[in-house]
């Protein structure tokens, strides 16, 4: 597996300890804006484009999540970061999962949010993948978004759907489909016994991308002593939910 050197962006102060934030597929880093300003009060905070996405390389090839894992490890090493609290939302949660699992020295603790370790049905990341290559990234948006917030909240909030769409608007069409395939090959389930890292599972009670059941139930039943907290929100409920979720992810990242 060869890295490619990702876009990354560090805030915070440089003396404290890192947290590294992965996101979900079609976004780019600045997915996590509602939360850094805090996080950064405690953390310095490390976050960063996939391969295939925002300014991050587009290698060409098929992906894998261990591909998108070795990314995330080789850019702690350029930066110098021995170990890290580690944060994956969605298709960053995998990364998480990963990298928890074959590199436990550099994971401090471990926060999974709205992510799975399989999908038993892969036929819909085959399909969108198809779907992107033929119209582009521009016209599967809408209904990705859709499924990333509440109806009710999106409502209230338009400027964080327009942003979202944006996101996924300007995607490469071969990362994004690359990324699908990676998901729908993606098995992660014999990975979550040997993950040591205090870990916590967040996932949204409104969810149809991941549903709690079975997704995150699947993740705190397998994985030493994880939590579970459940907010009320759809796929992106950690941004609907911005303020709660800070507060859990900095406590939880501070146990490590």
């Amino acid at each position: 597996m060869r890295s490619v050197e990702v876009h990354h962006e560090l805030t915070g102060p440089s003396d404290s300890p890192v947290l590294m934030l992965a996101g979900p597929l079609g976004s780019t880093l600045e997915i996590w804006e509602p939360l850094v300003e805090v996080l950064a009060e405690r953390f310095r905070v490390l976050r960063y484009d996939h391969r295939g996405h925002g300014r991050s390389p587009v290698p060409s090839g098929s992906y894998a999540i261990a591909d998108l894992a070795v990314d995330a490890l080789a850019l702690l090493d350029r930066l110098g970061i021995e170990r890290a609290a580690f944060c994956g939302l969605s298709l960053g949660g995998m990364v998480g999962i990963w990298l928890a699992a074959h590199a436990p020295e550099r994971v401090s603790s471990l926060m999974l949010c709205s992510t799975s370790a399989y999908y038993d049905d892969h036929g819909p990341w085959v399909e969108r993948a198809a779907s992107v290559r033929w119209v582009g990234t521009s016209a599967i948006a809408p209904q990705v978004v859709a499924g990333w917030f509440t109806p009710e909240w999106a409502a209230a909030h338009p400027e964080v759907v327009e942003q979202a769409l944006q996101m996924i608007a300007g995607a490469s069409d071969e990362g994004y489909a690359e990324c699908c395939g990676a998901i729908a090959t993606w098995d992660g389930r014999r990975l979550l016994g040997r993950i040591s890292a205090p870990t916590l599972v967040i996932a949204g009670s409104q969810d149809p991308g991941t549903p709690v059941t079975p997704h995150a139930k699947t993740l705190v039943a397998a994985i030493y002593q994880a939590k579970l907290h459940v907010l009320d929100g759809a796929h992106l409920a950690i941004i609907e939910q911005a303020d709660r979720a800070t507060r859990l992810i900095a406590k939880h990242a501070a146990t490590g």
